[in-house]
């Protein structure tokens, strides 16, 4: 079934073309325009079919009938934290030791894989479209978007935290140093001359002589930026064994996006959500609190 929308026409697009509503207040795509263009009734002025080309007047409903796509993940059975569902987004806090998408080295573990199971018992689309990505080890906080619409409008986040557990006593900072791929047949990132600007604010929450608990926002979203910083500040986020040592075996880095603010594709709500520290990385955080 297709998802539809529709938008009471006011003022200020009154003369207007079709496309201009649609590109600039809508925020659709061009590729989604040329894909609603070719739909039957994919995009329609009270009830008839429009052109993209008409006029609008004050008070018309133009409406966009987005078209369900099905992806082609196999849907696997997993228990996923969904934190916030509807017809347009899903929020999952994430596991730490689920990847985000099937690669050659995850087929049938991961968020995807999960998520779709869910989905199609939901009868919802299937196409996995996450907005932004978390690492493979970082737990927190993941977006969703059901239909392009959504993923179209939902292109960034106006507030985005993570708390960390580092390594050393720290009050907090900011690392605002460029980041390269020295090697680009490897994951590993690193600060270097002529990289990628990056920078990361951090705040102490709580700490001893041996760790401390921050809560860190980036101003910029380059890959694995917080746990290069933090290893560049000489202070690596526990567990990390790529920047730095898991030597209590947990397997994952004690990073979690904690906090999301955004703005609701079609409702418009501007919305917060939060999400917990996985049982490890609370455990590792209490320690903290009984010294």
């Amino acid at each position: 079934m297709a998802r539809r929308i529709e938008y009471i026409i006011g003022e200020n697009y009154h003369g207007e073309r079709v496309i201009r509503y649609l590109r600039g207040e809508a925020k659709l795509s061009a590729k989604l325009v040329r894909t609603l263009k070719n739909y039957p009734d994919g995009i329609t002025l009270n009830g008839e079919h429009i052109r993209t080309v008409d006029i609008l007047h004050k008070g018309d409903v133009l409406a966009v009938n987005i078209p369900r796509f099905d992806g082609d993940i196999e849907p696997v059975e997993m228990d996923i934290d969904i934190v916030y569902e509807d017809d347009d987004i899903v929020v999952i806090n994430k596991s730490p030791f689920l990847a985000m998408h099937p690669t050659h080295n995850h087929q049938g573990d991961t968020l995807a894989n999960a998520l779709v199971h869910h989905l199609i018992k939901q009868d919802k689309p299937t196409v996995f479209r996450a907005v932004g990505r978390l690492d493979k080890g970082t737990s927190g906080l993941v977006v969703c978007a059901l239909n392009s619409y959504s993923a179209d409008r939902i292109s960034s986040f106006s507030e985005k935290e993570y708390l960390a557990i580092v390594k050393g006593k720290t009050d907090g900072g900011t690392v605002d140093a460029p980041i390269i791929r020295p090697d680009p047949m490897k994951t590993v990132r690193a600060v270097g001359e002529g990289g990628a600007q990056a920078v990361t604010h951090f705040k102490k929450i709580n700490g001893n002589d041996k760790m401390t608990l921050v809560r860190v926002t980036p101003e910029t979203g380059r890959t694995h930026q917080i746990r290069v910083h933090m290893a560049y500040a000489g202070m690596p986020i526990v567990g990390d064994s790529l920047y730095g040592e898991d030597e209590r075996g947990l397997g994952h880095q004690l990073l979690h996006r904690s906090k999301l603010a955004f703005c609701h594709p079609v409702t418009n709500e501007m919305m917060t959500i939060t999400a917990t520290m996985p049982p490890d990385m609370q455990a590792v955080a209490d320690e903290i609190d009984e010294e």
